[in-house]
């Protein structure tokens, strides 16, 4: 089976070896442009694209994946299915025309749940003790095709939306490779979506990571882990923005303290501070103009006074 590959983060790596490892002819792999970055503003390939490279596999990358020049190159590679995991673009009618055998997608949920560009994420936010990931063939809608497989997997208490990801893109490669055996044998289930069921996930931006003390600390410690490592929770202090990578739910007695409000602040018991339903510790933070690290040896060396409010005006 010849295979054109689309997939563009570190998620759609462990797919992408799977097939190679399966030996599937992969005749391309398609993935984003290399974009600036870091301080310098240099092009940085893609994680796909570093690794299709290392197989000598031929690389296209489309700004718009939907023109006819972009359709034309990709009916040259006479491959007989498409494969998606995290491309980052959405494949148009003419597109999807293209492979005979369809297009088959790795997606980070248990469909119809969590339909969007960030479905672990949300997932981890939303508190959902279990997850998985599914391959479904692609149609014109927004993850809306027919199921194939589904594998679920267990969401780890304290694990963060980036670990998590870690995970389940070694989960999916698994799963398409099953899915393309079962496909090649002609046994491989097929089934239609409840749209009744579906949930969507919007893309993540930076305003998903402030915290807002006003909620409960249950929820608030499910944001910090499900925003993690991007675009990562914050929240104001004096002196500037406080970036929270690791927090837990805290039995520090609120006594009606305003939400946001700095409870406990020592080396010892660490930083607690109020919620709207019981109070959060900060375990690990980023100060102002600082580093990452633990919330305690932090307070070794500086003072967050007991009173201070922390805030979300950013």
């Amino acid at each position: 089976m010849r295979i054109v590959f689309f997939g563009t983060p570190e998620f759609a790596v462990p797919s992408l070896d799977a097939l190679a490892g399966a030996g599937y002819d992969v005749v391309a792999a398609v993935t984003q442009p290399d974009r600036p970055s870091g301080r310098h503003g240099k092009a940085e390939e893609t994680p796909v694209k570093r690794r299709a490279l290392h197989y000598g596999i031929p690389v296209l990358q489309f700004e718009k994946v939907r023109r006819l020049s972009a359709v034309e190159r990709l009916k040259a590679c006479g491959a007989d299915m498409f494969v998606t995991a995290a491309y980052g673009q959405i494949l148009s009618e003419r597109v999807l025309a293209v492979p005979p055998l369809g297009t088959v997608n790795v997606h980070a949920s248990l469909l119809p749940k969590y339909r969007g560009s960030a479905p672990i994420q949300w997932a981890v936010i939303n508190g959902e003790a279990r997850t998985g990931v599914t391959t479904m063939l692609t149609d014109i809608g927004v993850d809306t095709g027919d199921i194939l497989l589904a594998r679920e997997a267990d969401i780890f208490d304290n694990e963060t939306a980036g670990e998590l990801t870690d995970r389940l893109s070694r989960v999916g490669a698994e799963l398409l490779v099953e899915t393309l055996r079962r496909i090649e044998r002609g046994d491989c289930p097929r089934s239609k979506q409840n749209d009744a069921m579906a949930t969507r996930c919007p893309m993540l931006d930076k305003s998903h990571g402030v915290i807002d003390w006003t909620r409960g600390a249950v929820s608030i410690a499910c944001q910090v882990r499900g925003v993690s490592p991007w675009p990562g929770a914050v929240t104001t202090m004096p002196g500037g923005q406080l970036k929270v990578w690791t927090a837990k739910a805290a039995s520090e007695p609120t006594l009606g303290a305003r939400p946001g409000t700095v409870l406990v602040s020592d080396a010892k018991r660490g930083l607690i501070v109020a919620c709207g339903a019981g109070a959060l510790e900060l375990a690990e933070i980023q100060p102002p103009g600082g580093k990452r690290m633990d919330a305690r040896a932090y307070l070794r060396g500086h003072e967050i006074p007991v009173g201070t409010v922390f805030g979300h005006d950013l």
